[in-house]
């Protein structure tokens, strides 16, 4: 017995420690708890700044016509469906993959509304992605990564599904610092849970949110995890202050 405790890994989730293995579990109950009122969370949470980074991000993948596009993590669509819409003139493969069904399943349906009906949609683990090696084109994660248990794992996926000069952008949040860290800390422990008991009926979920953005590797420590995984060049800029920070890296 203690051999077996000695040899148990562990990982983040959020402030908690937990066996690496429950991880994903746990996860997925989350996502599943809060996907109804995930997309009006964004909203209320972030007021409205997560549409201008979403944007923002989507802008600056630099497509070219007939690419095939993976959206990981892709939860309720927004990226995917902002890459459908507005760059349709492309004539893009979009792709979006998920872990949480209730998440794909909200997404599939904003789809349907939208009269967007070419995108894919799976279920699946970033850890083990269910596609053939240099497939994609281009690999989107945005405010996914955080949630993953083993993110190392998760960027040799994406590396092996590139194409060769295929490119991967990751948008994530960041925690703060100097002049700002105080408000957004007090903002982020204080009033973000309130919202989440108040909104989604669910304090617990998004508390973890709250704590999972300061167990996420500062932006220079993930730079040098993605390269560590057979990509050639990674940069990164952060956006708002430093609430949140793109990186691009190229397979």
């Amino acid at each position: 017995m203690e051999h077996n405790r000695r040899n148990t890994h562990y990982t983040d989730f959020g402030f908690k420690s937990v066996k690496a293995e429950l991880k994903t579990g746990l996860v997925h109950k989350i996502f599943s708890n809060v996907s109804n009122k995930y997309d009006l969370m964004n909203d209320v949470m972030s007021l409205g700044l997560h549409r201008c980074w979403k944007k923002s991000f989507v802008d600056s993948l630099n497509l070219k016509p007939n690419m095939n596009i993976l959206d990981l993590a892709g939860g309720t669509g927004d990226i995917a469906l902002r890459i459908a819409s507005t760059k349709q003139y492309l004539h893009p493969c979009v792709t979006l993959c998920d872990l949480t069904y209730d998440m794909v399943l909200k997404g599939r349906n904003k789809a349907i509304n939208a009269g967007l009906l070419d995108i894919n949609w799976h279920i699946g683990n970033a850890e083990h992605l269910p596609y053939k090696d240099a497939y994609f084109d281009r690999v989107t994660i945005a405010f996914g990564l955080r949630n993953v248990t083993d993110k190392i794992q998760a960027l040799s996926e994406i590396a092996r599904i590139l194409k060769p000069g295929g490119i991967l952008f990751c948008l994530e949040f960041i925690p703060p610092e100097g002049a700002l860290k105080t408000l957004y800390d007090s903002y982020s422990f204080k009033i973000i849970p309130l919202i989440g008991e108040f909104v989604a009926k669910d304090r617990d979920s998004y508390q973890y949110l709250v704590e999972s953005i300061r167990q996420f590797p500062k932006s220079e420590t993930l730079q040098d995890m993605i390269l560590s995984q057979g990509f050639s060049t990674c940069v990164y800029q952060k956006w708002t202050s430093g609430i949140v920070a793109m990186h691009q890296a190229v397979r």
